[in-house]
């Protein structure tokens, strides 16, 4: 053809040939036409015994050619069930050759040539089949036959990509088609458009799929219909080929949630395009055609790892004879440490000469070139010696004895950098294994335990020589440093590093001679490096070999055993045989054939009788994720043999099949380990397998808890290692078939401990979800107590086997270990509990929590009563968990922070009574700021003292009797103390502080009072003394037993020796006579910088509510010393509580406390209902709070009514996420709904807004009694706490009564038609019905029910009748009045079985007899109330029905397919109920559809008139809708955005104000009457920012919006259209600004460019490119003359970016000059936290412009004035939170700041005073003031609130 533009969409080629003439087509055999009941349209059918007999070909005539040039071939066919099918393509390429393309699903294999490529075929099955349950469960589609469900599949075969990637040809056309038996068929096209099928042209509009974009929706002749609220998904299937992410032919083809890929039907607006089908990469593709239905995977977020600063060097090594860490201080010194390898000999500490110091050092410290940029390799080999220093003390040291005295004896961990590492020992007697920074070598006989301490990081790699004589470490991190070990002495020989990060395989070659290693270099390339260790035992030096940087992948790395120059590599796509030679490393790859695309995981040698074998003869095997093992031909770099390890297919009750090589579904392979006698594969699913060499069949295996991370093979083929990635190492005795747990560990941080001293038990609660309990002798696990919510202490009973459990959302559980039953649950704490503990003498248990509270138990009694509660007398917040509480010996007093962190409380243990207050912020007069309490701790022997640590690192001994200071020591540790104990005989101190565990002498009369231990790589949470006293037990990143040798007179003969630093402090009552020399050494590591003190919140007043969390342990279990014990339901990890910062509150009052009364006994049995993790019910209809990262400042306190400087005006807009939150009472004339946690009472008419605020969180729903004087309203609670309801007085707007019961959100309220009672729903969370009384609004009742409930409701005629509606069906209540007593009596009752498996949604009274009830699939159900039958349903609607309101004999509907229906249901009164539902077959006879209207969005809420003639319907939108039937009107009420709202600006004149949001929309609302005016809508874009152009007049009045496409669009307000497009941009546009005088437009974008354009031609005039690489987050311009600067101008502009730097710039855009005229950089220490930096700010003072006002992160929260003339800050104003948004007004020197915690703070900036706002339920965003300064606009989110400014 000469021109392909008649081929432009698409070509219909059956069309095109007319193939029902068949006179350009051929058919042959039996092609046949039916009309297909699916499609609805006629299809050709093409049957034959032989494919090859019967086909349809195009052209008919061989030697024509179609010319077909579109890139895209789309069939549209189904394969014939049970039989096969051939589909051939000629397809001519640009070099004149023909390629022939064939597709079969009787083919097994691909294969090719240069002129032809078969494709394997491999067919899907329906939606909710037996096949298609087949073919999830076993991972592959059908080979061979199709299936009988097979469906309609839309094939779409990207014919230039094939032919460029398998034959090495660029496409030309489509030459001919042959399709053969057995098909249907409907048609087939070519295009060049990549085609959705499952988008309709309507859903293509509205997402801006269009064919100039190379994408758009399926031509309607070429679409499958699909039926009303139906999925395209559910009914077809889309095939693409080369598919994205296609792996291998049974590997690839999984079927997703196909609902999750269909364009959203509720929203017509979509923020972006939601593309199931991409574009491919068919060179992964080279084995077969295969099926990828196109539904998007929920892919998991890349997350940043959790980086902590490096902590102080440590000591290398453990032996007995081995350094430590030696370092001598005074109290005005810093701690620094020094190391050393070098081996000494102990002497005993009387011989010690205390006149010298001595230090180690090392003249070339590896280390101190961490912080360089150098290339060169640094290679530390020899190891440093002792440095011999005179002191200039002449008198003898008094010094902490003995010296050291904790000696490290066990540590309960494994893991932590890697689970990949475990090595056995030449002589199979013990296991090396990492424990984060510290290697552990175990007897596996005793499990006894020596360490190799030195690094500073987490432990990466290990590796072994051939006879074990040397150990290779590597540690993880940006500074990847390499340890050489003596492993039989314990000394490190060399420590090494080279220039590269995340150092994850270390292998030594079988000499010990060469060592490899792979890490990351700088660019982040594959590292490679070979060492030469020869001479590394005899002191000799370390040289590099050879080193190579390569893109390949690695994931292991092993030098050969028969050959030290020759190493094997695998990582994603490869297998590389490498070797040295003559200083160069060189490799080459294994020819892997087909299976290129593997992701390789481990490499093995066969060892053992192969040793004596030629190179060449050597035999490699390598694994893979996909399940393959490659055996590898050495000498030819071939693959000779490929298996695969695949499920048994079958599995029966009594036995397990055995597990083959053959075809199926692969198990991910992840470690191999080969011997002379059988391979052992570890592997994904857990089991550990050995086979042998052959590979025939699996002779033994082990099931773990976790995928097997590793297995190795003993040198002596007895034993197998194996370890998990879930904390558990063990090893399999071949010969018994035993198999032995050597370690398990938490996967996460262990957060607190306690120990049972008389069973030497101890129990460890963890983040990642777990409560252990560990035998401290064999450090076996012995139960594990798997939660729902993360615990976070515990503590155990001082004589029984009772331990108890706190939780951080608040609950207290009771454990009984040797019956593994709860004996207990509490819920009264509504925080996390952060103290718990015994009273010594076991009769009393206390708890505290975050929230204040204090609860005493009687622990006497099995249940543990509570004897009582008292609130806000705990200091608030986490950091003191989990050892808040501290009981004194003789059990009468108890003490704690609290209740303010100023204060130390001493009470009555039996009573709670405070005795004593002491404040510790008083007791330094000298200090500059407040000291707090962290920590309280009773000396045991000495009654009177109680230990306080603080902020400010100090001790201080209090006076129990009088509170007076006794003593004080300063400087205790570097950072803040985290844990604090006393010995028993109160002689020794134990204290805790980031990494290092101190011991001090208690009465502080050394010279030298103290030693310090490390070991810890993390912070360690809590460490305190064992009952005997014998040992010390520390936790943090594992669980560290130390030993106590000053009471256990320990000899440190054979023993491992910690890291010490000796420290000396002396007490300010203690004045040694001759202080310590001082010797500090630089270790050149980055120290951790101190936490920055802030200025604390006002004092302040609040009414809190008392809150709790649901959820129980799910089941606890025995562990035993066998892997196939069953996994405990539960999440395998968890998030523990955030460590994060918490701003401090001032002391906090109570005003009211909501104390919940005692429930009755259905309520009480809901224990075991909980032990599962609450699911989601699967319905819009169920009320699910938008989630929100922000917390509330508790220390904000709201200005007295009448002085506030800021007044609420008006509401823009609705909370679409609400259910039900909208009431309206046509007769009283009452319209409310909410908008964040905002109630509006607004006047129809006038539109006249009242504003009720009582909550803090999202309002889910409203309620109105019938007499409309009191409405109800209720938010969810957040963190666990409990909701609130707010009862508010219609006439005078104030809050008559607070209540709060349930623990999650609430679905429902309702009054009852005599409003004497009042009911509200719990959430899914907790489904529990509370019943009211509406006079006092006590609780009455509470009724548990089984499964989630949706909507509940009175009956309108009936007294005492109410139902809900839910998962599990309809619940009819009726309520029995005893004098005050109310009963509630329940009965439920399933949906009838005629409608299928659904949730009953909503419900609504008809008359005293009928109730109606919708469901999640359409239909409505009608009931007899007496009977509690139900006699008929009826499809209401295609979707799932939310709403139902009936008034007479009219019945309202509103779903998520946004139709609104109004039926007609009189004819029902006439039916009588029959045994037998009736289905309406004819149903308009009974039901009529009435009227119907297609609104905006879900409906959630409506209110209706009582003849439903008009009514307010609320959507998901964010709109409420005026419905008026009578004359089929709808009118918009209340309009709002639905998505995050970005930007909100003024107009010059205030006339006019425009918002902007991330649905792409620009909305202009008039004021003052906040109607919305326009919208200017762009689809598939979020919109970032808007601004005004600075015409005065309104016909020339413009707005300018900046885009995430990087374009800008200028919009005219008075033709409501759009004027000029401009793409100044390549990324997001984050700020726009007209200059001062109109002429130009500023923009800012997110990579940091600004733009000046022209808003007359759209031309860009210039990019300012100084703030490159930061995105640009304020722009911002004024009239101002230039002059009094020195530059020539009559405008300034400024911009700041997110860098903190700001530019000011003076301009005359008409002269075109553009200066800069200064330039502001903020400094700022490094961003620490998990989220994103505060914003960086600037703005112009309206008063001033010569001031620059900044705000951002830096070293303090301030406001920053900058004067422009003095080139200096002026002025400060503290801030108690990091500024998120911040406004300046033109008058009364006012600022308003926004920040995360919700807080807006409105400031006078010339004296400082303040008042706080809490109207917004998440962190403010955007706070911008009018141009006069008399109205100011806030927004969160997409709540938008518009105040008018009074002045302070």
């Amino acid at each position: 053809m000469a021109s392909k533009g008649w081929q432009h969409p698409y070509v219909n080629i059956f069309k095109h040939v007319r193939v029902e003439d068949w006179k350009r087509s051929a058919k042959e055999g039996d092609v046949t036409t039916y009309t297909d009941k699916t499609l609805k349209c006629s299809v050709f059918r093409i049957r034959g015994p032989v494919p090859a007999n019967s086909y349809i070909l195009v052209p008919k005539n061989t030697n024509q050619s179609l010319g077909l040039n579109g890139r895209y071939f789309y069939l549209l066919f189904r394969p014939i069930p049970g039989k096969y099918f051939v589909v051939h393509l000629d397809v001519a390429a640009e070099e004149g050759q023909v390629v022939r393309i064939t597709f079969s699903n009787m083919f097994k294999e691909f294969k090719s040539t240069a002129t032809w490529l078969q494709f394997p075929f491999l067919c899907g099955a329906a939606k909710d089949s037996v096949y298609e349950s087949t073919s999830k469960s076993a991972r592959h589609g059908f080979v061979g036959p199709a299936p009988n469900s097979v469906r309609w599949t839309c094939l779409m075969l990207d014919l230039q990509h094939t032919l460029s990637i398998y034959v090495n040809r660029c496409y030309r056309h489509v030459k001919s088609i042959k399709l053969c038996a057995n098909l249907a068929v409907k048609n087939m096209f070519t295009s060049d458009l990549l085609l959705d099928p499952g988008v309709s042209f309507s859903e293509a509009k509205l997402m801006g799929l269009a064919s100039s974009l190379g994408t758009g929706p399926m031509p309607r002749d070429m679409s499958f219909p699909v039926p009303k609220g139906g999925s395209w998904h559910d009914l077809y299937d889309h095939i693409k080929f080369p598919s994205e992410g296609t792996k291998l032919p049974f590997d690839s083809i999984q079927k997703g949630n196909p609902s999750s890929c269909v364009p959203s039907q509720i929203s017509p607006i979509r923020g972006e395009v939601f593309r199931c089908v991409t574009l491919s990469k068919p060179v992964q593709d080279r084995v077969s055609l295969v099926q990828q239905i196109t539904t998007p995977k929920s892919l998991p977020r890349d997350r940043a790892p959790a980086v902590t600063n490096i902590p102080e060097l440590g000591v290398v090594s453990s032996h007995q004879k081995d350094d430590w860490l030696c370092h001598n201080d005074n109290q005005q010194q810093q701690e620094s440490a020094c190391f050393s390898p070098h081996q000494l000999t102990s002497r005993s500490p009387r011989d010690t000469d205390d006149s010298e110091v001595h230090v180690f050092a090392h003249p070339e410290d590896a280390f101190s070139k961490y912080g360089e940029e150098s290339e060169e390799e640094f290679v530390c080999s020899s190891p440093p010696h002792p440095l011999h220093l005179s002191s200039s003390k002449e008198t003898k040291q008094q010094k902490l004895l003995p010296d050291p005295i904790l000696n490290l004896n066990r540590i309960i961990g494994f893991g932590g950098g890697t689970f990949k590492y475990a090595l056995w020992t030449k002589s199979g007697d013990a296991v090396v294994y990492p424990c984060h920074a510290i290697i552990v070598s175990m007897k596996i006989s005793s499990n006894q335990q020596r360490f190799f301490i030195g690094h500073t990081d987490k432990v990466s790699a290990l590796a072994f020589n051939g006879n074990t004589t040397l150990l290779a470490s590597a540690q993880t991190g940006n500074h990847s440093v390499v340890r050489v070990w003596n492993y039989h002495k314990g000394n490190c020989l060399a420590i090494f590093r080279i220039h590269a990060h995340s150092l994850s395989s270390l292998s030594f070659s079988h000499s010990g001679s060469v060592l490899c290693g792979v890490g990351k270099d700088s660019h982040n390339k594959t590292m490679v490096v070979v060492w030469n260790t020869q001479n590394i035992t005899k002191g000799g030096e370390v040289t590099i070999l050879a080193k190579a940087h390569t893109d390949v992948d690695i994931n292991t790395m092993k030098v050969a055993f028969f050959d030290e120059t020759r190493m094997v590599s695998c990582g994603r796509d490869n297998i590389r045989l490498w070797r040295v030679r003559n200083g160069t490393l060189r490799s080459c790859p294994v020819n892997l054939g087909e299976y290129n695309s593997m992701d390789f995981t481990d490499v093995a040698f066969e060892e053992g009788n192969a040793s004596n074998q030629h190179p060449d003869d050597q035999t490699l095997f390598a694994s893979s994720r996909s399940g393959h093992i490659f055996e590898v031909d050495y000498s030819r770099v071939v693959i000779r043999n490929v298996r695969r390890l695949l499920p048994a297919l079958q599995q029966h009750a009594d036995r397990r099949e055995k597990l083959t090589f053959n075809t199926g579904p692969g198990i991910a392979i992840n470690s191999i380990s080969v011997s002379s006698a059988f391979c052992a594969t570890g592997s994904e699913d857990g089991f550990l397998r050995l086979w042998p060499l052959d590979f025939s069949a699996v002779f033994l295996e082990a099931e773990h808890e976790g995928p097997v991370s590793l297995v190795s093979v003993s040198s002596d083929s007895l034993q197998v290692l194996a370890a998990t990635s879930t904390g558990i190492l063990g090893f399999l005795d071949v010969s018994s078939h035993g198999y032995n747990t050597l370690m398990r560990s938490h996967t996460d941080t262990v957060l607190g401990f306690s120990v049972d001293g008389v069973r030497r038990h101890l129990t460890t609660a963890s983040s990642d979800g777990t409560v252990r309990i560990w035998n401290m002798d064999s450090l076996q696990q012995l139960y594990d107590f798997v939660s729902e919510d993360s615990p976070c202490s515990v503590a155990f009973h001082p004589s029984e086997q009772i331990f108890s459990c706190g939780s951080s959302s608040g609950v207290i559980r009771v454990f009984d270990i040797s019956s593994a039953k709860l004996l207990a649950e509490h819920k009264h704490h509504s925080g996390e509990v952060v103290g718990l503990a015994f009273s010594p003498d076991g009769e009393y248990m206390y708890s505290a929590d975050s929230q204040g509270s204090l609860a005493l138990y009687n622990s006497s009694e099995e249940d543990h009563n509570v004897i009582r509660v008292v609130c806000n007398v705990v200091a608030r917040g986490t950091e003191r968990a989990p050892d808040a509480l501290t009981v004194r010996s003789d059990s009468r007093c108890l003490a704690f922070v609290g209740p303010s962190e100023y204060i130390v409380t001493i009470a009555d243990a039996r009573s709670l009574d405070e005795l004593l207050h002491v404040d510790v912020s008083i007791l330094d007069v000298e200090s500059p700021r407040l000291d707090s309490a962290l920590k309280v701790c009773f000396s045991l022997a000495s009654t009177e003292h109680l230990l306080v640590a603080t902020s400010a690192n100090k001790i201080l001994w209090v006076s129990t009797k009088t509170g007076r200071l006794l003593r004080e020591m300063s400087k205790v540790h570097k950072q803040q103390i985290s844990s604090l104990a006393v010995s028993e005989d109160s002689r020794f101190l134990l204290t805790a502080g980031h990494n290092a565990v101190k011991v001090w002498d208690y009465n502080m009369q050394l010279t030298v009072n103290s030693q310090l231990f490390i070991g810890h790589s993390q912070p360690i949470c809590q460490v305190s003394f064992t009952p005997d006293q014998m040992g010390v037990v520390s936790v943090g990143d594992a669980i560290f037993l130390w030993d106590f040798l000053a009471h256990s007179g320990y000899s440190l003969t054979n023993s491992s020796l910690p890291l010490r630093v000796n420290h000396t402090s002396a007490p300010r009552s203690v004045h040694p006579d001759v202080a310590v020399s001082e010797v500090q050494l630089s270790i050149g590591m980055p120290r951790q910088k101190a936490p920055l003190p802030s200025s604390p919140p006002p004092h302040l007043e609040i009414s809190t509510t008392n809150q709790a969390d649901r959820g129980a342990f799910g089941s606890s279990s025995l562990c035993e010393d066998t892997p196939t014990i069953t996994t405990v339901p539960g999440p395998a990890s968890g998030s523990g509580p955030s460590s994060g910062p918490r701003s401090a509150a001032s002391f906090l009052k109570v005003t009211e406390l909501v104390n919940t009364p005692s429930l009755n006994s259905s309520h009480n049995d809901t224990i075991q209902s909980k032990g599962k993790k609450p699911i989601r019910p699967d319905c819009y209809r169920h009320f699910i709070p938008r989630f929100k990262p922000s917390t509330i400042d508790q220390a904000a306190v709201a200005p007295q009514p009448g002085e506030e400087g800021i007044k609420l005006k008006a509401v823009i807009g609705y909370n679409g996420n609400g259910r039900g939150n909208m009431v309206w009472s046509p007769d009283q004339g009452l319209f409310a709904y909410s908008c964040g946690c905002v109630v509006v009472v607004e006047h129809l008419h006038t539109g006249c807004q009242r504003h009720l605020q009582g909550h803090s969180e999202e309002i889910s729903c409203l309620a109105i009694s019938n007499d409309a004087q009191k409405m109800a309203s209720a938010a969810g609670g957040s963190n666990g706490s409990r909701s609130l309801i707010c009862i508010w007085d219609v006439q005078n707007g104030t809050c008559h009564k607070s209540i709060s019961f349930h623990r999650g959100a609430v679905q429902s309220l309702g009054f009852s038609r005599d409003d004497r009672f009042f009911l509200s729903v719990g959430d899914f969370s907790e489904p529990e019905l509370a019943l009211w009384s509406t006079k006092t609004f006590q609780l009455l009742s509470s009724v548990s029910m089984s499964g989630p409930i949706h909507d509940a409701a009175f009956s309108r005629s009936a007294a005492g009748q109410l139902a809900c509606v839910g998962s599990q069906g309809i619940y009819f209540c009726l309520l029995h009045t005893h004098g005050l007593d109310v009963d509630l009596q329940v009965q439920r009752v399933k949906a009838p079985a005629e409608v299928g498996d659904v949730e009953l949604t909503a419900l609504c009274y008809h008359t005293d007899s009928f109730l109606f009830t919708a469901t999640n699939r359409g239909h409505v159900c009608v009931w007899d109330v007496n009977t509690q039958d139900c006699f008929m349903t009826w499809e209401a609607d295609k979707g799932e029905i939310g709403v139902l309101l009936c008034r007479g004999n009219r019945l309202l509907t509103g779903s998520n397919t946004r139709w609104f229906r109004l039926w007609e249901v009189e004819a029902i009164q006439s039916l009588e109920p029959q045994e037998k539902v009736c289905h309406v077959e004819d149903r308009w006879t009974t039901v009529v559809l009435e009227k119907e209207v297609m609104l905006d969005g879900t409906v959630v809420s409506a209110a209706f008139d009582n003849t439903m003639d008009m009514g307010i319907v609320g959507t998901t939108a964010g709109t409420l809708w005026y419905i008026n039937w009578s004359d089929n009107s709808s009118i918009r009420l209340v309009s709002g955005h639905k998505t995050k709202v970005n930007d909100v600006v003024f107009s010059s004149d205030e006339n006019h104000f425009a918002t902007c949001s991330e649905d792409g929309s620009v909305r202009v609302w008039s004021v003052p009457s906040n109607e919305l005016v326009v919208q200017f809508q762009v689809l598939n874009q979020a919109c970032g920012c808007v601004c005004w152009s600075p015409s005065p007049s309104e016909d020339s009045a413009c707005v300018a919006a900046g885009y995430s496409d990087g374009t800008l669009r200028i919009f005219r307000l008075a033709s409501s259209e759009m004027e000029m497009k401009l793409h100044p941009h390549h990324v997001a546009v984050t700020a726009i600004q007209y200059s001062a005088s109109g002429h130009v437009i500023l923009s800012g974008g997110k990579n940091g460019l600004v733009a000046v354009s022209s808003p007359v031609n759209g031309a860009t005039i210039q990019v300012i490119r100084d703030h490159k690489g930061a995105q640009i987050n304020t722009i911002q311009c004024v009239n101002e003359e230039c002059k009094n600067f020195g530059l020539e101008g009559i405008e300034m502009w400024l911009t700041a970016s997110a860098d903190r730097r700001v530019s000011v710039w003076a301009a005359d855009w008409l002269k075109d000059k553009c200066d800069l005229l200064d330039w502001l950089t903020f400094p700022a220490p490094a961003y620490l936290e998990d989220d994103s930096p505060p914003p960086s700010l600037a703005a112009f003072c309206p008063t001033d412009p010569d001031l620059v006002v900044y705000t951002g992160y830096g070293v303090e929260k301030e406001l920053s004035f900058y004067s422009l003339t003095k080139k200096q800050i002026i002025k400060k104003i503290a801030l108690p939170h990091w500024a998120t948004c911040f406004g300046l007004s033109s008058k009364s020197q006012l600022i308003a700041v926004g920040s995360k915690e919700r807080v807006l703070k409105l400031i006078k900036s010339s004296s400082g005073r303040f008042q706080d706002f809490l109207q917004h339920s998440d962190s403010l965003q955007t706070c911008h003031f009018s141009p006069t300064g008399s109205l100011f606009f806030t927004v969160a989110y997409n709540e938008i609130l518009l105040w008018e400014v009074r002045g302070l």
